[in-house]
């Protein structure tokens, strides 16, 4: 892990929320990532509030071109989520570079355990040090969310 994270030429980091483009953000992850098609736009604007949120960002235009979001304790664990690299710069090493500058940050912290969960980019994060969970047996979900799902959430007696 390294103090200054290593940037494609014409690109930075900030973990800066004030710089994250809600609008932008809201677009990509609604429009064009399968985690979070159809997001509503007040749901992402509380998840941007309630979490640590980074950007990568081109430095001749100012423009937002990617975009991390991690929930956390801030102390023992880290979820890694929403990372988005807009079409037009892919392939550059931006994503890579935004979650190195993302991973960086969260060791920087002393957080202790970092988890993400993707369909389609276990290379780019496995080059960054995650792997498999070691014991995917012990661990569970609970969904809120799922068509023909039903959670009884009464509390027995």
């Amino acid at each position: 892990m390294t103090d200054t994270p290593r940037f494609p030429d014409g690109y930075e980091f900030s973990a800066d929320t004030a710089r994250i483009d809600v609008d932008r953000t809201h677009r990509w992850l609604a429009t064009d990532a399968y985690w979070a098609l159809d997001r509503p736009r007040d749901k992402h604007e509380r998840a941007v509030a309630n979490s640590l949120n980074f950007g990568a960002y081109d430095l001749s235009s100012g423009e937002q071109v990617g975009y991390a979001r991690v929930v956390t304790d801030g102390e023992l664990f880290a979820w890694l989520c929403d990372v988005y690299v807009d079409r037009s710069v892919r392939g550059k090493g931006v994503g890579t570079a935004l979650t190195r500058a993302v991973r960086d940050h969260l060791a920087a912290l002393g957080v202790r355990r970092v988890l993400l969960a993707t369909n389609d980019a276990h290379g780019v994060y496995a080059k960054l040090g995650f792997e498999p969970l070691e014991k995917p047996d012990q661990w569970m979900a609970l969904w809120f969310d799922r068509p023909n799902g039903s959670v009884d959430t009464q509390v027995a007696p």
